[in-house]
């Protein structure tokens, strides 16, 4: 059954304004699925480049994929970058008249090829994970972009609190998941996955001959999932140099398995860190590479509370990027070691936000986000997202609220 994504509007709206849409994401996101099925994509003539035949028309002849139609959906196009050549001239030679949508598990938008041919021409989205919301078929949340208003939601109770997230986090948001229902099932499929990766797409945008010491990065990353990333620890664990962990580390981002948090630096009168976070783009990656197989083992594992912060930097990622233009993601930590999660960063308007895993919230716990929004008071609020079912205000512009009602 067909989930509707939360991005499919987005997609449908911009496709009226610019030529070429690019729509990326890790694999297993539901690209294809997606172009598949919403309208008005589902009409159009859809050929993917893991077709041979179709690949090899690419390389040879590429207008003739779209010959005799105006809309096309290109698939897996990173396999043949040179095409994207073809798209440019069919696009400047008929203006307004052909519509592509090309997509892609690799991030073409840091392709050279792509930021050539398609410069004023494209327009790009990222295809994450699912969300909870998406997997029962619900809208999407709109209390980020409520807050930053300076709108806050009423006291109230959800009546119960949320659920359990540890077998969220441990299946993981890719769709394919949603039709298996075992640990066992889903710990085969995440292996199958990362095999895959390794044995066949990260081909596709590097040459990797020593698949043992990427594979090792990954591990030792996933450990440190939010957390800072101190490349040279994990260079020195890996047994590597720091160019190639360096080198690894893009490539993982490229192929939008992992992301770099970057400080939020606004404060000019407090010192801060400026090291990026690590962040999976699936909290379930991090766990599998981190060798939690069992749910009571991740339960009990010492990184859990940095796996639920990512499950919740999940959703928040997403919801960002659904935004006009798309929100900015920090964290923001000073020297002496206040922190506040997440520093959502909307044109002029800011949202600190805090994870808790505890159901039991005091005043207390409001610090961090008191400091930020007294260094930074343009700030329209401060949320906590945390594990109890009460949504309470803690202070005049900090409110708290139930993990459940974030993630959709």
């Amino acid at each position: 059954m067909y989930r509707e994504r939360w991005i499919t509007s987005l997609l449908q709206s911009a496709i009226k304004d610019h030529p070429v849409i690019v729509l990326t994401g890790a694999r297993q996101v539901g690209k294809s699925t997606l172009l598949l099925n919403a309208k008005p994509f589902r009409n159009w003539r859809f050929h993917t480049l893991d077709d041979f035949d179709v690949l090899e028309q690419a390389h040879s002849n590429p207008e003739s994929l779209w010959a005799g139609t105006y809309r096309v959906v290109l698939d897996e196009v990173q396999k043949a970058p040179e095409i994207l050549l073809a798209v440019k001239k069919t696009v400047d030679r008929n203006p307004g008249k052909y519509q592509f949508v090309l997509s892609g598990s690799a991030n073409l938008l840091l392709m050279k090829q792509v930021s050539e041919s398609l410069a004023g021409r494209a327009i790009y989205f990222v295809l994450d994970p699912m969300s909870i919301g998406e997997m029962h078929n619900r809208s999407k949340s709109e209390l980020l972009v409520q807050l930053l208003n300076g709108e806050f939601p009423e006291e109230s109770s959800l009546g119960e609190d949320p659920p359990d997230p540890s077998e969220l986090i441990l299946r993981g948001f890719m769709p394919p998941l949603l039709n298996l229902d075992s640990p066992a099932a889903w710990i085969r499929w995440w292996e199958g996955y990362v095999t895959t990766y390794l044995e066949r797409d990260l081909r596709q945008v590097a040459q990797i001959d020593a698949l043992l010491d990427f594979r090792r990065v990954m591990e030792l990353s996933a450990l440190r999932s939010a957390q800072l990333i101190n490349q040279s620890e994990i260079s020195r664990d890996a047994g590597l140099s720091q160019p190639t962990t360096h080198r690894y580390l893009n490539l993982l981002e490229t192929t939008h398995l992992f992301d770099r948090l970057p400080a939020f630096t606004a404060s000019r009168t407090t010192r801060l860190l400026k090291s990026p976070k690590a962040f999976f783009n699936d909290p379930a990656l991090a766990v599998f590479l981190s060798g939690y197989f069992e749910l009571d083992d991740l339960r009990k594992a010492r990184e859990y509370g940095s796996y639920f912060e990512t499950f919740l930097y999940h959703h928040l990622r997403i919801l960002a990027r659904l935004m006009t233009p798309s929100a900015r993601l920090h964290f923001w930590r000073t020297l002496e070691g206040t922190e506040v999660d997440f520093v959502l960063e909307h044109g002029r308007r800011l949202l600190a936000v805090e994870v808790k895993r505890t159901d039991n919230l005091g005043y207390r716990d409001t610090a961090g986000i008191r400091l930020f929004l007294e260094k930074i008071p343009r700030t329209s609020a401060g949320l906590i997202a945390y594990g109890g079912k009460e949504i309470k205000r803690l202070d005049d512009k900090i409110v708290a609220i139930p993990w459940s009602l974030l993630a959709g």
